[in-house]
Protein backbone atom coordinates (compact mmCIF):
# COMPACT_ATOMS: atom_id res chain seq x y z
CA UNK A 1 0.00 0.00 0.00
CA UNK A 2 1.11 3.47 -0.72
CA UNK A 3 1.83 5.22 2.11
CA UNK A 4 2.88 8.98 2.98
CA UNK A 5 3.26 9.97 6.35
CA UNK A 6 4.01 13.82 7.60
CA UNK A 7 6.13 14.21 10.77
CA UNK A 8 7.15 17.57 12.44
CA UNK A 9 4.25 19.93 12.84
CA UNK A 10 3.51 21.16 16.32
CA UNK A 11 3.57 24.65 17.96
CA UNK A 12 5.75 27.46 16.76
CA UNK A 13 6.45 30.95 17.84
CA UNK A 14 6.13 33.59 14.98
CA UNK A 15 9.46 33.95 13.25
CA UNK A 16 10.49 30.60 14.50
CA UNK A 17 11.60 27.40 12.42
CA UNK A 18 9.86 24.11 11.79
CA UNK A 19 11.00 21.11 9.28
CA UNK A 20 8.36 18.73 8.02
CA UNK A 21 9.09 15.31 7.18
CA UNK A 22 7.03 12.89 4.53
CA UNK A 23 8.03 9.42 4.23
CA UNK A 24 6.90 7.70 1.57
CA UNK A 25 6.85 3.84 1.37
CA UNK A 26 4.54 1.65 -1.74
CA UNK A 27 5.86 3.29 -4.68
CA UNK A 28 9.03 4.26 -6.31
CA UNK A 29 9.57 7.53 -4.92
CA UNK A 30 12.31 8.60 -7.54
CA UNK A 31 9.53 8.18 -9.91
CA UNK A 32 7.16 11.03 -9.06
CA UNK A 33 8.19 14.77 -8.15
CA UNK A 34 6.76 15.26 -4.30
CA UNK A 35 4.99 18.48 -3.35
CA UNK A 36 3.76 19.82 -0.31
CA UNK A 37 -0.01 21.96 0.28
CA UNK A 38 -1.66 23.28 3.09
CA UNK A 39 -5.13 23.67 4.47
CA UNK A 40 -6.42 26.32 6.66
CA UNK A 41 -9.44 26.26 8.48
CA UNK A 42 -11.82 27.59 6.37
CA UNK A 43 -10.17 28.00 3.12
CA UNK A 44 -8.95 25.95 0.63
CA UNK A 45 -6.32 23.69 -0.02
CA UNK A 46 -3.27 25.73 -1.44
CA UNK A 47 0.05 25.08 -3.02
CA UNK A 48 2.89 25.49 -0.93
CA UNK A 49 6.01 23.90 -2.80
CA UNK A 50 7.01 21.10 -5.05
CA UNK A 51 10.42 19.46 -5.98
CA UNK A 52 11.17 17.52 -8.99
CA UNK A 53 11.96 13.67 -8.88
CA UNK A 54 15.95 13.87 -8.41
CA UNK A 55 15.53 17.32 -7.13
CA UNK A 56 16.94 19.46 -9.91
CA UNK A 57 13.89 21.73 -9.39
CA UNK A 58 12.17 23.40 -7.20
CA UNK A 59 9.07 25.38 -7.20
CA UNK A 60 7.52 27.63 -4.51
CA UNK A 61 4.04 29.51 -3.77
CA UNK A 62 4.61 33.66 -3.71
CA UNK A 63 3.31 33.69 -0.18
CA UNK A 64 6.46 31.17 0.97
CA UNK A 65 8.90 31.73 -1.28
CA UNK A 66 12.35 33.21 0.32
CA UNK A 67 11.33 31.55 3.54
CA UNK A 68 10.77 27.85 2.86
CA UNK A 69 12.85 25.40 1.12
CA UNK A 70 12.04 21.86 -0.02
CA UNK A 71 14.32 19.47 -0.61
CA UNK A 72 14.21 15.52 -0.90
CA UNK A 73 16.52 12.63 -0.21
CA UNK A 74 15.78 10.11 -2.61
CA UNK A 75 17.69 7.19 -0.36
CA UNK A 76 15.50 7.74 2.15
CA UNK A 77 12.77 8.27 0.38
CA UNK A 78 11.59 11.07 2.18
CA UNK A 79 10.70 14.81 0.98
CA UNK A 80 11.42 17.92 3.23
CA UNK A 81 10.15 21.01 4.12
CA UNK A 82 11.79 23.45 5.80
CA UNK A 83 10.20 26.37 6.98
CA UNK A 84 11.68 29.81 8.23
CA UNK A 85 10.09 33.03 9.64
CA UNK A 86 7.07 31.59 10.24
CA UNK A 87 4.14 33.54 10.30
CA UNK A 88 0.80 33.38 11.98
CA UNK A 89 -1.31 33.09 8.56
CA UNK A 90 1.15 29.83 8.07
CA UNK A 91 -1.33 28.00 10.36
CA UNK A 92 -2.43 25.03 8.85
CA UNK A 93 -2.57 21.34 7.98
CA UNK A 94 0.18 20.83 5.76
CA UNK A 95 -0.02 17.71 3.52
CA UNK A 96 2.73 16.11 1.15
CA UNK A 97 1.72 14.10 -2.43
CA UNK A 98 3.28 12.54 -4.87
CA UNK A 99 3.24 14.36 -8.52
CA UNK A 100 1.98 12.48 -11.28
CA UNK A 101 5.15 13.43 -13.78
CA UNK A 102 3.63 12.80 -16.80
CA UNK A 103 1.86 16.39 -16.04
CA UNK A 104 4.01 19.17 -15.42
CA UNK A 105 2.17 22.34 -13.24
CA UNK A 106 3.10 20.92 -9.71
CA UNK A 107 0.96 23.99 -8.96
CA UNK A 108 -2.48 21.86 -9.30
CA UNK A 109 -3.45 19.32 -6.65
CA UNK A 110 -5.34 16.85 -9.42
CA UNK A 111 -2.13 15.89 -10.78
CA UNK A 112 -1.05 14.43 -7.77
CA UNK A 113 -1.85 10.47 -6.92
CA UNK A 114 -1.14 9.89 -3.80
CA UNK A 115 -1.69 12.07 -0.60
CA UNK A 116 -0.53 11.92 2.65
CA UNK A 117 -2.63 12.50 6.53
CA UNK A 118 -1.29 15.85 6.98
CA UNK A 119 0.61 17.05 10.03
CA UNK A 120 -0.70 20.24 12.04
CA UNK A 121 1.33 23.59 11.90
CA UNK A 122 0.24 26.06 14.07
CA UNK A 123 2.10 29.22 14.48
CA UNK A 124 1.42 31.70 17.37
CA UNK A 125 1.94 35.09 18.19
Amino acid sequence: QVQLVESGGGLVQAGGSLRLSCAASGYTFSSYGMGWFRQAPGKEREFVAAISRYGGGTYFADSVKGRFTISRGNAKNTVYLQMNSLRVEDTAIYYCAAHNDRYNDYRRSYEYDYWGQGTQVTVSS
